[in-house]
């Protein structure tokens, strides 16, 4: 079973629309994505084999091995961006080229459950922050020299997109395979 000629893999829950109003309704619902984040991405990848693993997502994408070690290195990356943004005024933050950090080394060389247990300990502490931050605390902006200006508000709508959007990645490839 293939995928229908006019979807997009790349974008298999659709490309990210940066908000520009923020509900307590939509918080919650970011914040519950991302805290649901380990467990689906630990169920995506439950059983898969190296074969398996080193399957791209789709022509000229990632693995789903490159997949799994990138949401943690991202997350991890967020979670610095948070508490830059809550400590300094409109800091700067880094960028940092995140195809080029999906071929180093220790994508092939650590097992996938290294990613899995670190993406999960990222994100009970991110969580714990994410839940004690008040509404003027989430308008906190940084800036990205190719995004420019973002609120933490919009970060983390933006990390609850990348959360559905790479597990989605897994389990639609999953779906077409029939794995």
């Amino acid at each position: 079973m293939s995928a229908p000629a006019t979807a997009d893999l790349r974008y298999p829950i659709g490309k990210f629309q940066r908000p520009v109003a923020f509900t307590a309704a939509d918080r919650q619902k970011w914040i519950a994505d991302i805290e649901a984040l380990p467990a689906k991405m630990r169920e995506a990848a439950r059983g898969l084999n190296n074969q398996q693993l080193d399957t791209p997502y789709r022509e000229g994408g990632w693995t789903v091995r490159q997949l799994l070690h990138h949401v943690p290195d991202s997350h991890l990356n967020a979670y610095c961006r948070f508490k830059l943004a809550l400590t300094e005024d409109v800091p700067t933050i880094k960028p940092y080229d995140e195809k080029l950090w999906a071929e180093l080394p220790d994508t092939y060389a650590t097992p996938i459950e290294v990613s899995l247990d670190l993406l999960e300990a990222v994100h009970v502490r991110w969580v714990n922050l994410l839940k004690a931050l008040t509404p003027a605390q989430l308008a906190r902006k940084f800036k990205h020299p190719e995004m420019g200006e973002l609120s933490l508000d919009q970060l983390l709508a933006l990390y609850s997109w990348h959360s559905r959007h790479h597990v989605a990645h897994i389990t639609e490839l999953r779906q077409r395979m029939r794995w």
